[in-house]
């Protein structure tokens, strides 16, 4: 193998290993906007929860 060949065959490994890092940092990203998704409807269905039980104790005092 030539220098050139070798030359080119690093560069191109150092393309692809920098296309997965870069895969790797957008997928956490993705993991992590997810998570806070997640954690947003929790505290949603949370207070739909919270909204239920006045209610049902209101409904429960017309009696």
């Amino acid at each position: 193998m030539t220098d050139d060949e070798l030359r080119k065959m690093v560069e191109s490994n150092a393309r692809t290993a920098q296309a997965m890092l870069d895969s790797m940092a957008e997928a956490r990203l993705e993991r992590q906007e997810f998570r806070d998704g997640m954690v947003k409807v929790q505290k949603a269905i949370d207070r739909l929860v919270l909204v239920e039980e006045r209610i049902t104790r209101m409904l429960a005092s017309l009696d």
